[in-house]
């Protein structure tokens, strides 16, 4: 065992080992750190005071050797830590805050099949045929998340929805119309709705909206904290806080360092990090903007048709809206290109009362003053399509990012794009999402 920890040392001093060299965070701290660290959530999020959120954590790791080390225990991290749990391979988690307490606890989990561009548009942009592959493996993450949660039995609040888009000034009547043409040739239902068919069924004054199935809402961080108790009754180990400061990998080894003082190895790393991601993958397709959300009290008067749809529209900052299962209104939207706009508390009131008041005018109620604002950053990409699979230049080094507004819904089909490449499978849609596209 001494020898096996000075070859990992020795490795950490060379420099002809492929490796992420540290770097300096841009946005929190001024000490060198393995991934852009951000403050990941402004005030207090909803999710924050509800419970069921614990995990049993380890404070060290009980070896310095596993298969895999999963870096990040949010949702992104507890789906991929199920997809490898098969009671066999030795999985480790580890975080440097308490598990779903980072970028989970400022999602809205509008968990949507629905990409964040559109079909019509992302034919454009990468052809018909990718499009359309990757529009349907989006439906399929969100049926199959709806699986998970059934098989394990979760008490997360978990609903499955509509999903209304109605048009807005960025995509009108005409968009809307070709994109539910596109989306039934690829053979995704979505039906049309006329100005007077949306009046008549939700009182909304526009010019059209889609409707269509295969989305759902949740209380994410339950859900994580669900998914990662599960994985756990399988032989996957959390350990937290425990922060991962280098990675060097050879071909047949991982090597991560720890702020402890340990150096851990594993055959496969996974960074499941958020939006604190590797600054070795970070390029020109991927950007971290800023994004603001609130939620009413509970109880409150709403639209009927709020328990079955989720509301989001085709316009630039957009809203978006959904009905949480104790009738709160929970709504969102006016994102800015900006990596640290989202920690302005000045910017927090203003945005917030907008998204209030746009909501309001929308649903045609009065709300009551949020009992709960918050603001993130997230990451986009270009197409709208996440950045999944092995990392260029680091043998057996994973990283999954730029999940927009689709975070649940990426982050299952990066578990299973993931763990199907440790296992030696090939995923047919890999290629859609990867660093280097062939």
């Amino acid at each position: 065992m001494q020898g096996a920890h000075k070859e990992r040392e020795e490795l950490f001093r060379s420099p002809a080992i492929a490796a992420h060299r540290l770097t300096r965070s841009s946005a929190i701290s001024s000490s060198p750190d393995l991934t852009r660290q951000r403050a990941l959530h402004e005030s207090r999020p909803l999710w924050a005071d509800t419970p069921r959120l614990s995990v049993r954590l380890h404070q060290t790791p009980a070896a310095r050797d596993y298969d895999v080390i999963i870096i990040g225990a949010g949702i992104s991290g507890a789906l991929m830590a199920h997809a490898l749990a098969d009671g066999k391979r030795r999985v480790l988690v580890v975080d440097r805050r308490k598990p779903v307490h980072g970028s989970t606890l400022a999602s809205t989990a509008m968990i949507q099949h629905e990409i964040d561009i559109p079909l019509h548009r992302l034919t454009e942009m990468i052809g018909a045929s990718n499009a359309q592959r990757a529009w349907r493996r989006s439906a399929r993450a969100v049926e199959q998340l709806t699986r998970i949660v059934a098989d394990l039995d979760l008490s997360c609040g978990f609903e499955r929805k509509k999903t209304l888009f109605l048009t807005g000034d960025t995509y009108g009547q005409r968009a809307l119309r070709k994109e539910v043409e596109n989306r039934q040739i690829a053979g995704i239902e979505a039906d049309f709705l006329d100005a007077a068919a949306l009046a008549e069924r939700f009182a909304i004054d526009r010019t059209g909206a889609i409707l269509s199935d295969i989305s759902a809402s949740a209380n994410p961080a339950q859900m994580a904290a669900g998914i990662l108790r599960a994985a756990m009754t399988r032989g996957v180990e959390v350990v937290s806080p425990l922060e991962i400061t280098d990675v060097r990998a050879t071909t047949g080894k991982v090597f991560l360092a720890t702020s402890d003082g340990r150096i851990l190895s594993a055959g496969h790393a996974v960074f499941c990090s958020g939006y604190e991601f590797l600054e070795t993958v970070a390029n020109e397709n991927h950007a971290i903007v800023s994004t603001w959300a609130l939620a009413t009290p509970p109880g409150i008067k709403l639209p009927a048709w709020l328990k079955d749809c989720i509301v989001w529209e085709g316009a630039d900052p957009y809203l978006y809206l959904r009905r949480s299962r104790d009738g709160r209104l929970i709504a969102g939207g006016e994102d800015e290109d900006s990596e640290d706009a989202y920690g302005s508390r000045t910017k927090l009131k203003q945005k917030a009362e907008i998204i209030r008041r746009k909501a309001e005018a929308l649903l045609g109620v009065t709300l009551p003053e949020p009992d709960h604002v918050w603001a993130a950053p997230f990451g986009i990409t270009r197409t709208g399509l996440p950045l999944i699979g092995r990392v260029p230049k680091l043998p057996n080094v994973f990283a999954v990012m730029g999940f927009g507004g689709n975070g649940i819904t990426f982050s299952q089909i990066a578990a299973e794009i993931v763990s199907a490449d440790i296992a030696g499978h090939n995923d047919a849609d890999a290629d859609l999402f990867a660093f280097e596209k062939s």
